[in-house]
């Protein structure tokens, strides 16, 4: 009698390292091996893809998948879709996009900040003024598209440099057909400015950097959420602890979403779209947009 095929996970990445991270998350998911290629170039992922398809037949390329991941969600967006025009039916397999992890970590954020919204402010992210602080990051470029194609307004945060901003902001309103926009947040004034006007805050820079503080959050009469998806001290938001996960924010009428109950929602998301390319005998192809849908329905 035939045994059934393992399942196995095809890790394509442009870093030097395959993440542990992912690597866990996918065994943990349910695939039987996970078999990473690193340093890959994008002009490398079309024979990596169809060597894995035509190698196990049709009843095995149900039993594959690929995952991308690395640190460029421009990249890991190209590979994602070179890896789709790779396919030749009946052998297409699932794809899954998170480099960094900032896919999943964007959409966990997202459908948190929404879900405040909802229950505490009424609506959800439609005509609300989303500011983003770390704004060139790759978790700060994904969830500015993500709220911007929900109905935000939505502006990058310039620390130093506004040309740099300015770039990212005209590559994701080409790529993704948005309108994101910049402000300039390069001194203490002008951060509390921005805070003064803003319905959501959301504090994406380096790890183990202050960015705002409670004395320019204070008594402004728009703030609504602030995320900070920084967990190491000090923390992104002042007053925004890392488990906070709806918590009143002092001296302001906002609530607070910290690093660790955003890692919470994040690896749930991330398990679900690993089993996702586990279930049933269709494929599908995943990304910042998809996760964003997954958060929306089971946590929002």
């Amino acid at each position: 009698m035939a045994t059934e095929k393992p399942y196995v996970l095809h890790f394509i990445t442009p870093a030097k390292n395959a993440s542990p991270f992912d690597a866990n998350m996918a065994y943990d998911a349910g695939f039987d091996a996970v078999v990473p290629y690193t340093n890959v170039q994008l002009n490398e992922v079309m024979g990596l893809v169809q060597d894995a398809i035509f190698s196990r037949g049709p009843r095995g390329v149900w039993r594959t998948g690929i995952f991308i991941g690395g640190r460029d969600i421009d990249l890991a967006m190209d590979m994602l879709a070179t890896a789709k025009k790779s396919m030749v039916p009946p052998f297409e397999v699932s794809v899954f996009a998170d480099p960094s992890g900032a896919f999943t970590t964007a959409a966990a954020m997202m459908a948190m900040v929404e879900r405040e919204l909802r229950r505490k402010f009424g609506g959800d992210l439609t005509g609300r003024k989303v500011s983003i602080f770390g704004a060139t990051g790759p978790v700060a470029g994904c969830s500015a598209v993500i709220a911007a194609r929900n109905g935000a307004t939505v502006e990058l945060v310039s620390h130093r440099s506004m040309p740099d901003v300015q770039a990212k902001a005209e590559a994701y309103n080409k790529r993704y057909g948005t309108r994101i926009g910049c402000v300039d947040g390069s001194n203490e004034a002008l951060k509390k400015s921005i805070l003064q006007s803003t319905d959501v805050v959301l504090c994406c820079a380096t790890a183990g950097v202050r960015v705002i503080t409670l004395e320019q959050m204070a008594g402004s009469p728009t703030l609504k959420v602030v995320a900070d998806v920084n967990a190491v001290p000090p923390t992104g938001a002042e007053g925004v602890g890392v488990m906070a996960d709806g918590e009143p924010i002092e001296g302001t009428r906002a609530v607070g979403l910290g690093a660790l109950a955003i890692g919470n929602i994040k690896y749930q998301v991330q398990n679900i779209l690993f089993k996702k390319m586990l279930e049933g005998q269709s494929h599908v192809y995943l990304d910042f947009l998809s996760a964003f849908e997954v958060a929306r329905k089971d946590f929002s």
